[in-house]
């Protein structure tokens, strides 16, 4: 299925809104798509819910998906309560984690305001967050030079430092960074440097 068709599915999945954290490290997702009601995110962001959130805690306990009504974990702000008032009343997470070393997992929220969910509609969630978990990859195909061209950019050498230190010409180096550029995707040797990161790669 296309991003496109999946893209109409799911906003006629979830009519109320959905958020999707793709590749989340130790800190901030690799790509976010936040399309919940604005005055719920201000909500939600102002009472500084998310590490009571059992949604949450639940994406980071288990794998699968679940309706919020079947998630048995104490909410003691009574977040998923509050959360109907905004037109959030049935609830779909999904959480994929594929043991990656670098320890990133993908999740994401999908609502409606009418029913619950049905198992064909959370197959598809499930299928389609993990999709975008594997879409959002790291590539296996970089090489240890590349790497730590990479990394010894992201420490702020600049590239005669990097030279030097490798016993390297700068023509290798620049050679090296355009590899990697190419390999993750990314259109300057900055961003390659910080996706690298971001995957755990350096």
């Amino acid at each position: 299925m296309s991003d496109m068709s999946d893209q109409k599915m799911i906003s006629q999945i979830a009519p109320a809104g959905h958020y999707l954290a793709l590749r989340v490290g130790f800190a901030f997702p690799l790509e976010e798509v936040n399309a919940l009601p604005n005055d719920w995110v201000e909500h939600y962001t102002r009472q500084g819910f998310m590490m009571q959130d059992p949604v949450i805690r639940w994406i980071y306990a288990n794998t699968g998906a679940v309706r919020w009504s079947d998630i048995k974990i104490d909410d003691p702000r009574n977040i998923l309560l509050q959360a109907k008032h905004f037109g959030l009343v049935y609830g779909a997470a999904i959480s994929c984690f594929d043991n990656n070393p670098s320890g990133q997992r993908s999740f994401g929220s999908f609502l409606r305001a009418d029913r619950e969910y049905n198992n064909d509609e959370l197959e598809f969630l499930s299928q389609h967050v993990l999709r975008k978990h594997i879409e959002y990859a790291p590539p296996t195909n970089l090489t240890n030079a590349e790497l730590e061209a990479l990394k010894m950019l992201k420490a702020g050498m600049r590239l005669k430092q990097i030279a030097h230190e490798l016993g390297v010409t700068e023509g290798a180096i620049k050679q090296r960074l355009r590899n990697a550029k190419r390999k993750l995707s990314a259109a300057t040797s900055a961003q390659a440097a910080s996706l690298a990161s971001d995957f755990g790669l350096i």
